[in-house]
């Protein structure tokens, strides 16, 4: 069998270019299924036929005891699931029923995959011929082999595959995935090393991958984090299942509303990582209103971001520490909401807040923020920042990846992680100071005067003598209803003097 080992530059790319012309019509959403569950099929096989060689050549081992696999944590995969099955038949008509029964067949020997894989490869709809080429295509790469996985090939594919899908699709993209250099700033900087992390709207998993890299790149043990999450949509929910179970990464990822379902109700974790959706009308609110999550005030029923921001103070421990991404109403509603945030800011358990660039998200062009909140500003891991939080403005940071897409690189993503780490006072992590246009640290009452807004630009202030766009709309506010009231003044004078005039004989 061909194999690449990944290793060439543009890899990702050529695979995925390739693949897209495979296509034909079929609509994005519904390609991603049949690649990636491909992709998977192809992954587990490879990892299976390396132990299965390897038990071959020991004449003490039988390759079809299925224990032997068990034994070593890799899925067993029966005659009629692998791939080089698979690639002889993937010419013949009925290759999509082969791949149907193929996906049961491994559902049923390993129980942590059931319900989780693709089952309609058999479908009128989609184009056999098609289905074979794309067969051939992930039978010529490497995934499962110990070569692989020391590059993390499978990785690398099924990420980018995940990104291209999301752009693919558009709006409907960012329900299961969110940009990786957002993922990238969360976990630097809340540093998820030890303890029960939680996403109760988790997408494709994507932020268990990065605590996952961030572990192995800090020389930790990914055994040291439990993972758990939810996620409401059932064919997002298997593609995260999916993306942990070919990482091997043991979590436990659960399907369901996390408002009406909280499948998690006693947990209370040592980090939240999130990106739930941003401004969601439709939450389920009238079933919630005396919800025991409301410590700070019922939420309006349209909009559940402050059912967000409650759910996810409800889940942290005592020392825990949430990251997660809201729009950027979030820090500014007036009303119930405005009215919230206070008791959340007067709480103190706004660490810090983050103004992010604009087009980083496939789904949405609604300007975005990352805010971060911690049970416990005194705790011994850091310096004690009781009644204060840190301020970021990020939004002139990032580079266009291409004509509607902005990427935030390493020197970014690192620039506001250690900017949070220094003033958070962590080891080794420098002296945190101000830098106007960028970074504040601001004291409670200050935030106060500014009726508990939470907008970075309120409070760094400007690198050079310009107009900050959030201040500018508001300032805009402010003028039209001042001349919407001068205007209603300017009429009444004028129906006044009409009215004194006709008094006065004058026809008007």
């Amino acid at each position: 069998m061909a194999k690449n080992n990944g290793a060439n530059l543009g890899f990702e790319e050529k695979l995925w270019a390739s693949a897209d012309k495979l296509r034909n019509n079929m609509d994005a959403a519904e390609y991603k299924h049949v690649v990636l569950g491909l992709i998977f099929l192809k992954y587990i096989s490879d990892a299976f036929f390396e132990v299965y060689e390897d038990l071959q050549s020991d004449e003490y081992s039988d390759p079809e005891d299925r224990d032997e696999y068990l034994a070593l944590n890799v899925f067993w995969v029966p005659t009629q699931a692998r791939w080089d099955y698979i690639q002889q038949n993937a010419k013949k008509p009925e290759i999509g029923k082969i791949l149907d029964d193929a996906m049961d067949a491994i559902e049923k020997d390993n129980p942590t995959l059931k319900g989780v894989l693709p089952k309609n490869y058999a479908r009128e709809a989609l184009d056999k011929q098609s289905l074979g080429g794309i067969i051939d295509l992930i039978g010529t790469i490497g995934l499962g082999d110990k070569e692989s996985k020391s590059q993390d090939v499978l990785g690398r594919v099924y990420e980018y595959f995940l990104g291209q899908f999301a752009a693919a699709e558009g709006k409907k993209g960012g329900q299961f995935y969110t940009p990786r250099s957002i993922v990238r700033v969360l976990v630097e900087m809340i540093e998820p090393y030890q303890g029960r992390v939680y996403d109760p709207c988790c997408g494709s998993g994507g932020m268990f991958v990065q605590s996952e890299k961030f572990i192995e790149e800090h020389q930790g043990r990914i055994d040291d984090l439990s993972i758990y999450g939810q996620e409401s949509n059932r064919t997002t929910w298997q593609l995260a299942k999916i993306n942990l179970a070919i990482r091997g990464i043991d979590a436990n990822i659960q399907w369901g509303n996390s408002f009406t379902e909280d499948k998690h109700k006693d947990l209370k974790s040592d980090y939240i990582l999130a990106n739930p959706p941003f401004n969601d009308k439709d939450w389920k609110a009238e079933l919630l209103e005396d919800d025991v999550r409301w410590k700070y005030g019922v939420p309006p029923k349209r909009n559940a971001n402050f059912a967000w921001v409650q759910h996810f103070i409800h889940h942290l421990a005592p020392t825990g520490v949430a990251g997660f991404v809201l729009s950027n109403g979030s820090m500014s509603a007036g009303g119930v909401e405005g009215k919230i945030r206070q008791k959340i800011v007067e709480d103190d358990l706004v660490d810090c807040m983050v103004a992010l660039p604009s087009q980083l998200f496939y789904n949405t062009g609604i300007p975005s923020c990352l805010w971060f909140i911690s049970r416990d500003k005194s705790n011994s891991r850091f310096r004690n920042r009781e009644g204060e939080v840190l301020f970021i403005d990020a939004r002139k940071l990032g580079f266009m990846a291409d004509r509607t897409h902005r990427e935030l690189n390493d020197e970014d993503v690192s620039w506001i992680a250690d900017t949070y780490h220094a003033w958070r006072g962590e080891k080794d992590a420098g002296e945190y100071e101000d830098i106007r246009g960028f970074c504040k640290a601001v004291k409670l009452e200050d935030i106060g005067k500014h009726d508990y807004i939470l907008t970075p630009g309120r409070y760094v202030g400007f690198a050079e003598e310009e107009e900050d766009p959030e201040v500018f709309e508001e300032k805009m506010q402010r003028l039209t209803k001042e001349l919407s009231e001068q205007f209603k003044e300017s009429e009444r004078l004028e129906a006044e003097i009409r009215a004194n005039l006709k008094g006065l004989g004058y026809e008007v």
